[in-house]
């Protein structure tokens, strides 16, 4: 008798030749880790958050000015307490002669000595990585050790190194974690380095290509992998699953086949809602949406791929092990958290209905920031608590950049003039202010005697530099009027002096070459920071936080301020301007990305279960879970960073929601053949572990980040996003079943089907190969997914047609 064998359907056809050329693979995805171990090194992170900000904002037209034109020295607030003024002062004086110290701001005023605790303000003589500062430093720390001190400065931080020694220890506690769930939720042992195996090849390849996409940030650089793993474990563990069940019938290879032909359309649909999640940051103004949509959405696809062309080999690889290590059932059924479903059906839902209101309320008045300076985190590194500590004993100590065009003294030294009016100042830095030689200020405009008794210099000689500078700026009607009364700033003249002394060979001796030195080092300092030919700059120091009200009113003044000098090119830069960009695009952002998650998760909800009232009510499930879960920084006067809010809204509406759509699909298959208050008890009992699963990796991961990561940003991301897949878990398992059954009715009148060809009777009898869907009469009438062979009389449509001709023998069951 032989057994009719068709070609198999298109998925079958690539399962067929991924699982036979598995070799290949393995050695494909061999020379790709080698690849990604190198090219990992190929990645640039952007660790400023305001490179994001849109172009046209004040904050990135006001930086790319300041970076273009200026160089921004590495400066240090440091605090020693429980000091004397005496030994305070002892110290300043030791820290002065520091090499590469370049000035030292202490004195016995309450802005540098209260409470027995002595600041320093410290300028150094170059930029933060320079090895000066950094020598520097050591140097500082030397002097002052054995005395409590606090620093305050980037000398010496990499953020960097930090973070991914931070992410290396939450993702080995991660991975024990996922292990431990795995170990619970698998039908077999072996399948656990399987699934381990699969998705620590797809961390690495993410890893390995993130070149492509040009800079990165440090969130996406960051959390990416542990992401990875709480997003995309589901993909492995539905073609495992897959795998177990057709493997009890069926050879290992054959076992394989179809369950990667099975899972294919499956883990694809079931990807739908994570990428459309992900796809709807890439929709935000502040583009670091669009970095952290791009990274994430390649980490699904990546282990999308790995799932598919990987794990079948590494299934045909294990699968002996994974017979051998077959164990028991150790999660249990939630039988009675679906009789309780049943039973609150008519209670349940109005009590959540309420619940949403309230939480859509208090979500709503959500105090967001959008600094992360001073926020405090379960986990707060050594700096943060310096810093923390400096500005709850000396205040606050906001720092703004004025920057305007150059040249215009007089309207700099009206500006600083009302600035140092203000009692919100409590500092200004600029060429107007500072003072040289016998209180003269650098802006200070000066005739030759003048010039020539301040510097020492023979009036004849000022004279004849005066009439230089004169020829050479074309002012030649101060020539015909007489040199007497030519005034000209101190500033462009100590430049013009130095540039003649450097290229005419004029020699100075003694004092006055000395004198000279130390004026002409003073200005290029002056000049790298505060001055070129197109720019000038001012750094103004605050008495106000970085925000509030207050603050952002004083901006709109100080920017009002240079409007009354300048007509345009002038700005306001500095770490409040930059939290009043970014709440101005908050709005928009937050509106954008609630309304088309959203949309594209009801889009394909809309089309995989062909009903318009089954999309809507899980998605005011898992809305509901998002105002819930973003109710608790309201309730306990906790801020939230507003980047936290933007992204776990979309992660937790793409991701959290495949919760809800298992125990769904459940329902809705096991209702057609059971009464539906029992098909919801089965469909939970099905879903726990997968439910199970993903959901406390979800979580684990979040919670680790949040509690283990000293950085704001990431740590308020995990922990918002591991606190809001718990509340989904909670709200799907046992607020989600009552809904379902309570509003059946609603679903099932709100169903519809798409319309299909028309399927052809075939009437066969013999030995039958059937592998599809059956309708009709086999010797009695069936009507299910068939996969197996008949033996007797075949009449019936089937879905993918007989798969081999009649030839066989007649034996009518």
């Amino acid at each position: 008798m032989k057994e009719k064998q068709g070609e198999g359907s298109f998925f079958q056809k690539i399962a067929a030749f991924i699982v036979d050329k598995r070799a290949l693979f393995f050695l494909l995805y061999g020379f790709a880790i080698v690849f990604s171990f190198f090219s990992t090194n190929w990645v640039e992170v952007e660790n400023d958050v305001t490179t994001y900000l849109q172009e046209d904002t004040e904050t990135r037209q006001g930086l790319v000015a300041m970076n273009d034109n200026f160089t921004t020295y590495a400066t240090a607030k440091i605090m020693v307490s429980n000091v004397t003024l005496d030994t305070a002062q002892q110290l300043a004086d030791q820290l002065e002669k520091v090499e590469g110290v370049q000035i030292l701001a202490f004195d016995d005023t309450p802005d540098h000595f209260r409470d027995a605790s002595a600041l320093y303000d410290i300028n150094f003589s170059g930029e933060v990585d320079d090895q000066l500062c950094l020598d520097a430093m050591d140097q500082i720390r030397d002097i002052l050790k054995g005395y409590d001190v606090s620093y305050d400065t980037p000398i010496g931080y990499d953020e960097i190194a930090e973070l991914n020694e931070e992410m290396t220890t939450i993702l080995l506690v991660a991975v024990v974690i996922i292990i431990l769930v795995l170990t619970l939720t698998s039908r077999s042992y072996a399948e656990v380095p399987v699934l381990l195996l699969t998705f620590g090849t797809a961390a690495i390849l993410n890893k390995g290509t993130d070149f492509l996409c040009g800079k990165i940030s440090f969130i996406s650089n960051s959390i990416a992998v542990v992401l990875q793993l709480a997003l995309a474990i589901d993909y492995a563990i539905i073609l495992c699953h897959r795998f177990s069940d057709e493997h009890e019938t069926k050879s290992t290879r054959d076992a394989c086949v179809d369950a990667l032909a099975k899972a294919i359309p499956e883990i694809s649909a079931s990807s739908l809602t994570t990428i459309s999640g992900l796809v709807a940051l890439s929709f935000m103004k502040f583009t670091i949406g669009l970095d952290m949509s791009i990274v994430l959405i390649k980490s699904v696809l990546l282990s999308l791929l790995s799932v598919f062309t990987l794990m079948p080999g590494l299934l045909m690889l294990f699968s002996r092990l994974i017979d051998k290590t077959r164990h028991k059932k150790l999660l249990p059924n939630i039988t009675a958290l679906g009789k309780f479903a049943v039973a609150t059906r008519y209670i349940m839902p109005p009590l959540f209905a309420v619940v949403l209101v309230g939480a859509a309320i208090l979500s709503n008045q959500c105090p967001y920031c959008y600094s992360y300076t001073n926020l405090e985190t379960a986990k707060m590194s050594q700096r943060q608590l310096d810093h923390a500590h400096i500005r709850d004993t000396f205040g606050e100590n906001n720092m703004v950049a004025l920057v305007m065009p150059s040249g215009n003294y007089p309207a700099e030294k009206a500006i600083v003039r009302e600035l140092e009016d203000r009692p919100e100042v409590k500092g200004i830095t600029a060429l107007s202010g500072m003072e040289i030689l016998d209180g003269h200020k650098l802006t200070d405009a000066l005739n030759p005697r003048e010039f020539s008794e301040l510097v020492g210099l023979d009036y004849e000689v000022a004279q004849g530099l005066y009439s230089a500078y004169a020829l050479e700026e074309d002012q030649y009607g101060e020539l015909l009027s007489g040199l007497s009364r030519y005034e000209v700033p101190l500033f462009d003249m100590f430049l013009f002096l130095k540039e003649k002394i450097e290229t005419h060979n004029i020699l100075l001796e003694g004092e006055d070459k000395e004198t000279l030195d130390d004026l002409f080092d003073q200005m290029e300092s002056a000049q790298l920071q505060l001055q070129n030919d197109k720019y000038s700059r001012m750094v103004v120091f605050l008495d106000l936080p970085e925000e509030s009200d207050e603050t952002f009113d004083f901006l709109s003044w100080m920017r009002e301020l240079l409007g009354r000098y300048y007509s345009d090119d002038y700005y306001v830069v500095g770490n409040s301007t930059s939290s009043r960009d970014l709440a101005a695009s908050f709005l928009g952002d937050n509106l954008l990305i609630s309304i088309l998650s959203a949309l594209f998760v009801i889009l394909v909800l809309l089309f995989t279960f062909q009903s318009v009232g089954l999309p809507v009510l899980l998605i005011i499930v898992i809305q509901g879970s998002i105002w819930i879960n973003f109710s608790f920084p309201t309730l306990m006067h906790q801020p939230l960073y507003f980047l936290g809010y933007l992204i776990v809204n979309a992660i937790q509406m793409g991701a959290n929601i495949d919760y809800a759509i298992v125990i769904s699909s459940h329902y809705q298959e096991i209702k057609k053949s059971v009464p539906h208050k029992q098909a919801i008890i089965q469909a939970l009992n099905a879903s726990f572990p997968t439910v199970f699963t993903s959901g406390s990796i979800m979580a684990a991961a979040g919670l680790l980040i949040g509690n283990l990561s000293a950085n704001p940003v990431i740590s308020v991301m995990g922990t918002c996003l591991g606190r809001g897949t718990i509340i989904s878990i909670v709200l799907v398992l046992c607020i989600l079943p009552a809904i379902l059954v309570l509003g059946d009715s609603v679903i099932e009148r709100t169903s519809f089907k798409f319309k299909t060809p028309p399927r052809r009777t075939q009437t066969e009898t013999g030995v039958i190969r059937l592998k599809g869907h059956v309708r009709g009469y086999v010797s009695g009438v069936v009507d299910a997914d068939f996969d197996g062979v008949l033996r007797g009389d075949l009449n019936a449509s089937v879905a993918s047609g007989p798969e081999a001709d009649t030839k066989g023998e007649d034996d009518n069951a």
